[in-house]
């Protein structure tokens, strides 16, 4: 039995995880899962390496009311149904890298506290990303563990990039623009230079669209500039966030409307996107299947602003060489695909609907100015190869 490496990947409402087998320096799926519904109708289920599902079980809200429950269900899992697994670290998600952090880095106490001091920059994902590491530090105090950030890719932007046009003193206090999806992007980038090469070292903007959205700017695979800033609020509009808003609609709600901080940060954050302009859901494929005006409205938006995104990160760039869809959205949504490279049109973008509807990697129709990519991201595999990294290992493929 070889060693094995635990990424997980933490959030506020669920928990997924992945085992990979280190084998001749690559690595193996072993095994995925995760609990969803933490909190309300938690959900734990396993897949072997094929996918198949070998475990489904439910629980009481009250048994996993939060992401350091549904951890310790995790690791009475694996020990109690694999005794002696060889796990030799875990890697995790941490949404938050702060200023401090311009890479993966090991935890110990010290590193723990400075992130839990980021907390306030990520309320949504930041406290459940660390309740697994103190979760495992109290269980297996001797098990390495190691954070990759996802602000970590973004770290070398130009002042450029990085500054919000405030006093300079806030910018060195730390308030500055941060980007996020990181992880996404550096596999992305890696796999598009295992792709073409040559494509890779261009003007590339890939479109990171889930519940969560974003789009980067990339030249020669390092991320110039990113749709996201601060926190995670910023940007294109997502699932329930609401993506760039002027400031003075939030003076507005607070000093005319009489809501809290707290009152307009639970707006923001879990009310608005695509929900608060539908009115009717987060998911893009409700709302294409509807018929009211209102979710083809939220679908506009959408699309528009993502559009919008691309077209500003391309004067970044000096260009566009070529367009890049992942994650959820993007790689599964030719139809939302479609609309936005058709508010790109003006730019040359020709996608070609055969390719869009068949989910292949490459979707331009000849004479586009730009090549169309749609590339799946593994988040987990790009943390997996950062943990052997700094455990003195490396990877296959691990190029990026």
């Amino acid at each position: 039995m070889g060693d094995s490496i635990l990424v997980v990947n933490a959030g506020s409402s669920s928990i997924k995880f992945k085992l990979y087998r280190i084998d001749n320096a690559d690595l193996a799926p072993l095994l995925s899962g995760g609990m969803s519904g933490i909190g309300s109708s938690p959900v734990f289920t396993v897949e072997d390496g094929t996918g198949a599902v070998a475990v489904t079980r439910r629980f009481e809200a009250a048994d996993v009311p939060d992401a350091s429950a549904a951890q310790h269900h995790l690791a009475d899992w694996f020990t109690n149904h694999r005794p002696g697994e060889p796990i030799v670290a875990v890697g995790h998600r941490v949404v938050h890298g702060g200023p401090d952090f311009s890479e993966p880095v090991l935890v110990d106490d010290a590193v723990l506290r400075t992130l839990e001091s980021f907390i306030p920059l990520a309320p949504l994902h930041q406290l459940g990303n660390l309740d697994p590491i103190r979760v495992l530090r109290q269980r297996r105090p001797d098990l390495p563990q190691v954070a990759c950030f996802d602000t970590a890719f973004h770290r070398g932007h130009p002042e450029l990039s990085d500054r919000f046009a405030l006093p300079r003193f806030l910018h060195d206090e730390g308030l500055r623009r941060y980007g996020f999806h990181g992880l996404s992007y550096e596999y992305v980038a890696g796999r598009l230079r295992e792709l073409s090469p040559e494509t890779a070292e261009g003007r590339v903007v890939v479109a990171h669209l889930g519940s969560g959205a974003s789009l980067c700017a990339l030249k020669a695979g390092r991320s110039e500039e990113t749709t996201m800033s601060f926190t995670a609020l910023d940007g294109v509009p997502m699932g329930t966030r609401c993506g760039a808003l002027d400031p003075g609609a939030v003076l507005h709600l607070i000093e005319h409307k009489g809501m809290t901080p707290s009152e307009v940060g639970h707006m923001l954050y879990h009310e608005s996107g695509l929900l608060g302009l539908s009115g009717l859901s987060n998911d893009v494929r409700t709302l294409l299947a509807s018929e009211r005006p209102e979710a083809a409205m939220a679908v506009a938006f959408f699309c528009r602003r993502v559009a919008q995104a691309a077209a500003a990160l391309a004067v970044t760039l000096g260009g566009l060489d070529a367009f890049v869809f992942t994650a959820g959205i993007g790689e599964h949504a030719p139809e939302i695909r479609r609309r936005i490279v058709a508010d790109l049109g003006w730019a040359g973008l020709i996608l070609s609907n055969d390719a869009n509807r068949s989910g292949i990697a490459r979707l331009d129709e000849a004479g586009s100015r730009a090549q169309i990519w749609t590339i799946p991201t593994d988040e987990e595999r790009m943390i997996a190869r950062h943990t052997l990294r700094l455990l003195g290992r490396t990877a296959a493929g691990a190029t990026s």
